[in-house]
């Protein structure tokens, strides 16, 4: 019996639905989901294993055109990564927006393994705009295989991995059969706070903002969490926390019960804030957050 395996790299701009994209393929919630662009700062791994192959997806950060602060930059170098370590690239593209896919077209073109083109959110386009869609992307790129889907609803998704796990090599599996991502638990529990802000606070506040699990203790029955979130201004800050501290608070119960859910234990959650002044173009502090 042979079996396959290889490296699935999903890039797109941002806010296209490359993350709800790969939580439906993989089948659980690895990547956080908003409506707020540039949700996904990290190159997060989700894999699909059956007794005949492996898939490893490889969410990546919405290409960044203009990068405004070094953070920008490095982000747009986990997709960069992802162009060339590809056994095979999605690329995932929103038919309800228009957008200039120049550059992205010229990276693709450049890459040397097999595409697939992802029409997303399909159930909100007509079928003559779909058509155009469909053609013009075989113009573009004509060895790439487009595909009409929504990641939301489960479209055409069932059908798109079979066609994904055909056109992979033959393989031996990469990582262990009970392996789900190569994340660790504190990767997650940041990311699950991050989202709760991304969903409370509005303007500059969710994209000035990181986390950091500073420990993380577990026992049979509790995980007791301390979280530092750090932000690049004191008026950030005060914001952050709100009035008698009922900002801070509200993120913190909804982060705790999403943690527990994850992680089926009782949560203990303890949350800070931190100002570390213009931390998004300081290299060493982005280190620190697993910029590199």
């Amino acid at each position: 019996m042979t079996h396959k395996s290889g490296f699935v790299n999903i890039i797109g701009h941002p806010n296209v639905g490359k993350s709800t994209l790969m939580n439906a393929l993989v089948g659980e919630k690895l990547s956080i989901i908003t409506s707020k662009a540039q949700t996904t700062r990290h190159r997060i791994l989700g894999i699909v294993n059956d007794e005949q192959y492996q898939v490893i997806f490889s969410d990546t950060p919405g290409i960044i055109e203009r990068p405004a602060y070094k953070m920008h930059e490095l982000m747009n170098s986990f997709i960069q990564t992802a162009l060339v370590d590809a056994d095979l690239l999605m690329v995932v593209i929103d038919v309800t927006e228009k957008t200039d896919y120049t550059q992205t077209v010229e990276k693709i073109r450049s890459s040397k393994v097999p595409v697939f083109v992802l029409l997303n959110k399909s159930d909100l386009s007509t079928q003559e705009l779909m058509v155009e869609h469909i053609r013009q992307w075989e113009a573009w790129l004509p060895q790439a295989e487009v595909v009409p889907i929504s990641a939301t609803l489960g479209f055409n998704i069932d059908g798109l991995l079979e066609r994904i796990v055909d056109r992979l090599p033959v393989s031996p599996a990469y990582y262990p059969k009970d392996e789900l991502t190569d994340r660790s638990m504190r990767f997650f529990v940041s990311e699950i706070i991050r989202e709760k802000i991304l969903i409370h606070y509005q303007q500059e506040i969710p994209y000035s903002v990181e986390v950091a699990v500073d420990s993380y203790e577990e026992s049979a029955k509790l995980i007791k969490i301390r979280a530092l979130i750090f932000v690049a201004r004191e008026s950030q800050k005060a914001i952050l926390i709100g009035k008698q501290g009922l900002a801070i608070k509200k993120v913190g119960i909804q982060a705790r019960e999403d943690i527990e859910q994850f992680t089926g234990k009782k949560i203990f959650l303890e949350l800070s804030v931190k100002v570390v002044k213009d931390w998004r173009d300081n290299e060493t502090v982005l280190k620190r957050f697993g910029y590199e």
